[in-house]
């Protein structure tokens, strides 16, 4: 069951939600609006040194060559 990160159209306000199922209605925890969208959001891994973000090194892009 992953988080994910929304915008609500209605108010502007950023939140972040977990969604048991595609079909699952969310609403924004400040207005209650039903217009949002979900934003693009990069995830991180931990490791034995720590947590790093975006796949571990770099910006997250594959690698070139």
């Amino acid at each position: 069951m992953p988080i994910f990160e929304y915008v609500c159209q209605g108010c502007g306000a950023f939140f972040e939600q977990l969604v048991m199922s595609r079909e699952a209605a969310v609403s924004c925890p400040a207005c209650h609006g039903l217009d949002v969208a979900k934003q693009f959001s990069a995830f991180s891994t931990k490791t034995a040194a720590g947590f790093s973000g975006s796949m571990g090194a770099g910006c997250g892009c594959a690698p070139s060559g």
